[in-house]
């Protein structure tokens, strides 16, 4: 359940978002464990660096180690020692990434009204999810805040191609709702996880709206803003979050998929978004690249700590950041000696410092700073 406390001039709002595994400042920003782990980060690393909830993803636990053997083990939350809520994403956006969405005879991917048939990236076994069967595989893994299968259509999709996906989108969602219904009317109101419904429409102000509409008029626990981080294309993607931030319901958390940059981050919530995710805090850092905060102006700029001029710079990445990377005074010739020589503690201690840049990020949004 969603409480909003407060909005700020600015926009920005303030609540709280309580599930089966404790209850969330927001807005908030969910560490990316895509297979159970958030890269070289453990737990309770995440906890110190102030991590409230991280996100998994379905179609990769599924196809490994599967989620009937998580379940065996006691869930997921048990399987990776992580005792705070966990949003899974439903694995739409892996599935219909991994081909060209059915054209021809030798696709990854496969589109019926009924599912999609995909073959596995690992071995390239054939597979196939409705929306029924994802939801039963985010039950299984005892997740807190699940997601229904949608179809996520490539930036480069013509409008037919947006409005076919848009509209199986809706279709889907409704069947994944009323199972999801179904399938948890014995939970307790404590322990019964949250359903989002996830808004495509790709660029189109009026397909953004009208699968909005579609998605309010079935009631899910919260919104997601889906297929604005998936190509380049898609950065001029502002007018459909404010869009977005004005017609979805005010007393349901909205969920901006997959962005962004901290300055992302920093503009969206001023446009009415509560939830975010991304991988570029870690993926940038296994890159040698950080983010440092100008104070002046409240934007991130991102260093390559590969550049030269850093091989003797004996100053940390921000004198300010209170990281256990820069708190414990790990120079920048330091980094760069490791990260040269692919050393696991380099990347471990840029993607330290990537992260708590992005959750005290969220932190001073919270406190209203």
């Amino acid at each position: 359940m969603f409480t909003l406390d407060r909005k700020l001039n600015d926009g920005t709002r303030i609540g709280k978002l309580t599930t089966p595994h404790g209850e969330i400042r927001t807005p908030f920003f969910m560490p990316v464990g895509t297979v159970g782990s958030v890269k070289s980060v453990a737990p309770s690393e995440l906890v110190d660096l102030g991590a409230q909830i991280v996100l998994s993803n379905t179609y990769h636990l599924y196809l490994r180690p599967g989620e009937q053997l998580i379940k065996k083990l006691g869930g997921l939350h048990q399987f990776m020692r992580w005792n705070k809520p966990i949003l899974t994403d439903s694995g739409g956006y892996q599935v219909f990434s991994l081909g060209d969405r059915g054209k021809d005879k030798n696709s990854l991917v496969k589109i019926s009204p009924e599912g999609v048939e995909f073959k596995s990236h690992l071995d390239g076994s054939k597979h196939f999810f409705t929306p029924e069967k994802v939801i039963d595989i985010q039950l299984d893994l005892g997740v807190d805040i699940l997601m229904p299968l949608d179809v996520c259509p490539s930036g480069k999709a013509t409008l037919d191609e947006v409005k076919r996906a848009t509209d199986l989108t809706v279709i889907w969602a409704k069947r994944a709702k009323e199972h999801f219904e179904l399938q948890t009317k014995n939970y307790t109101p404590e322990n019964k996880p949250l359903l989002h419904g996830i808004v495509q429409g790709g660029l189109d102000l009026d397909l953004r709206r009208q699968c909005a509409a579609a998605l309010i008029d079935l009631d899910f626990d919260g919104y997601s803003i889906g297929g604005l981080a998936v190509d380049f294309e898609t950065r001029d993607m502002w007018k459909v979050v404010e869009l977005m931030g004005q017609i979805l319901p005010e007393n349901k958390q909205r969920y901006l998929m997959g962005v962004g940059t901290p300055d992302d981050i920093q503009k969206a919530v001023t446009l009415g978004i509560d939830m975010f995710d991304c991988v570029l805090p870690t993926r940038l850092a296994r890159h040698a690249s950080v983010y440092v905060k100008c104070q002046e102006e409240k934007k991130f700029t991102l260093v390559n700590l590969l550049n030269a001029r850093y091989r003797e710079d004996g100053g940390v990445i921000d004198p300010g950041c209170g990281c256990p990377t820069c708190s414990g005074g790990f120079s920048k010739a330091y980094l760069s000696h490791l990260l040269r020589s692919s050393e696991i503690l380099g990347l471990r201690l840029a993607t330290l410092h990537n992260l708590y840049q992005y959750l005290n990020l969220m932190r001073q949004i919270q406190d209203g700073r």
